[in-house]
């Protein structure tokens, strides 16, 4: 039965927005469903029955009539990449490439309506989920032959859908200044074939090399320009989280100068969601600057800056996660370590001085068991911190013993459902069955240890949709209709909590975000379906009705 509960004298005069008539589940224990909801200004001052809700609304007040439908604390990206999913809006999306020959087809159109010498970009391609291995290729990877052909006056550079590899054709190489004598940089891999020549190919740090020549050529630009363009890709990105029920966005690095721009957004009330920021940069430029830079709630709790952001290793689906065995699949290689632990140590200690949180992308059971190792060092160092929620981002592969040191250390888990169904079909090949089994996305196995689990998109790695990592997360069910180890699904509201309330304790935001309870932020989704009792197929379909952010609709599908 539901309960009710208002925010002390609240209801003195009538509220701004009321929810009434549906299922409002608020993940908080003293009343876990209520039938309607209050707001006043950006807050819930009110959760209660449909007979309560009469008392709430006066004349001025909005209604929504919710016909029985769910309304859920809004969803809270736990790892994506915000700009980048705006910019993945304006090159090429590779996503549903069947094939290489595909994607030298969608270049060559775009070739063909470009300037010369303006670079051609796109994103999403994955080799091991193409209907054909390409021919010539060079561990599954194409030569870039094709590509250079029919882009030949234009630089193109391609990123896989992991982020942590890029293929380049002949120009933009050349730009780079890359030939078969350029060595690999520390933590990358210029791909070459049997001749020794790049195959065009780009893992991990490598890529840097030619993503350095494209921003040379972006700057190029007027400030004015630039700003125009940052402003479109911020307008993109927001449009969609919005549009898919997101309603604050954990964004996983950005540089200095982003900041710059989101805060003044945020002060002048342009930011329509709420964003949560971790700094990428290098320790000699972000040390002298964190104390400058942390920023709590910025634009009434529009933007907060308080992480930083470091790479242990890449990602599995290019061969660069890092690990304690040699692949599978590639016996002569273990993976990348993509950034010198020492200067990860170094941002630890930055970290510790400054307030922030520190979250390390891991993928790699070798990864994850030197930032586990990095961890535990600095807290004995340093005992009088306590609560510190330092973050292993990923957390995808997980040799046993390293399971239970996330709870014993009070490590957050930030990891992304979809990830598991999107990789299962090469999981298997780059690890073996054993380590699969016993390590890959092991939901169940965290929990039941006690650590908390963040759950994400890694967009644009993947679409920004939580309702598709909802469905990934309970239901581990691929393409074919096959399940990923299903006794690592997560219960449905599990999978919930994961995109609510443990992603706000995992920003240290759950008493201001993350439940429907007032005195918190009027944050909420509704769905067109209950997606904690439809049936499983049945998620995928639900779609999003309201989009509210701090009592305002920002987002409202049209009505067909």
């Amino acid at each position: 039965m539901a309960c009710s509960a208002v925010l002390g004298s609240a209801l003195a005069q009538n509220a701004d927005l009321v929810l009434r008539n549906g299922k409002i589940v608020t993940l908080n224990d003293s009343a876990p469903v209520v039938q309607a909801l209050a707001v006043s200004g950006d807050r819930i001052i009110a959760v209660g029955s449909e007979t309560d809700s009469r008392r709430w609304i006066g004349s001025e007040t909005k209604v929504i009539d919710l016909h029985g439908m769910l309304a859920i604390p809004g969803f809270i990206e736990g790892h994506g990449h915000f700009l980048g999913l705006g910019e993945f809006r304006l090159g090429l999306d590779l996503r549903e490439a069947a094939d290489w020959d595909d994607i030298v087809a969608q270049v060559a159109r775009a070739a063909r309506n470009a300037q010369p010498g303006e670079w051609i970009i796109g994103r999403g391609w994955h080799q091991s989920k193409w209907r054909r291995a390409p021919d010539p290729n060079v561990e599954g990877f194409p030569l870039h032959a094709a590509l250079s052909r029919v882009s030949p006056k234009n630089p193109v550079l391609l990123t896989h859908a992991s982020g942590h590899a890029g293929f380049a054709n002949a120009v933009a190489m050349a730009a780079a200044s890359i030939s078969r004598k350029t060595p690999n940089p520390p933590g990358g891999e210029i791909l070459k074939d049997q001749r020794g020549n790049p195959t065009g190919l780009l893992r991990e740090t490598a890529e840097e090399l030619v993503s350095r020549a494209y921003a040379e050529w972006r700057t190029r630009r007027t400030p004015t320009e630039q700003l125009v363009e940052f402003r479109r890709t911020i307008k993109l990105a927001a449009d969609e989280c919005l549009s898919k029920g997101i309603t604050s966005f954990e964004d996983a690095g950005s540089s200095l100068e982003t900041v710059d721009v989101l805060r003044e957004m945020a002060r002048k009330n342009e930011l329509p969601l709420r964003l949560w920021v971790m700094l990428r940069g290098s320790n000699d430029e972000l040390g002298p600057n964190l104390d400058r830079y942390r920023i709590t709630g910025e634009g009434g709790s529009h933007l907060t800056v308080r992480a930083i952001k470091h790479y242990m290793d890449g990602a599995l689906g290019s061969r660069g996660a890092w690990l304690l065995e040699p692949y599978a699949d590639k016996p002569d290689s273990r993976g990348l370590n993509t950034e010198d632990p020492a200067e990860i140590r170094k941002a630890a200690e930055l970290a510790i001085q400054h307030g922030y949180q520190l979250c390390v992308h891991a993928i790699g059971d070798r990864a994850n068991r030197e930032t586990l190792d990095l961890y535990a060092q600095v807290f004995r160092e340093h005992p009088e911190r306590k609560d510190l929620r330092w973050r292993i981002e990923h957390a995808q592969h997980l040799n046993p013993a390293d399971i239970p040191r996330f709870a014993r250390l009070g490590v957050i888990a930030a990891m992304q459902g979809i990830h598991a169904t999107s990789d299962a079909p090469f999981v298997i090949a780059r690890l073996g069955a054993r380590r699969a089994e016993e390590g890959a996305y092991v939901w169940q196995k965290l929990m039941k240890s006690g650590a908390v689990i963040a759950n994400g998109t890694d967009a644009p790695v993947e679409d920004v949709s939580p309702l598709a990592s909802f469905y990934a997360s309970v239901s581990r069910k691929l393409k074919d209709g096959s399940v990923f180890y299903p006794d690592q699904r997560m219960s449905r509201e599990e999978a919930l909590r994961s995109y609510t309330l443990n992603n706000a304790y995992a920003a240290f935001e759950e008493k201001l975000k993350g439940s429907l309870e007032p005195g918190k932020l009027a944050d909420i989704t509704v769905l067109s379906r209950d997606i904690l009792t439809v049936s499983e197929d049945d998620i995928v379909s639900t779609g999003v009705v309201y989009t509210i952010v701090g009592g305002q609709i920002v987002y409202e599908r049209k009505q067909p």
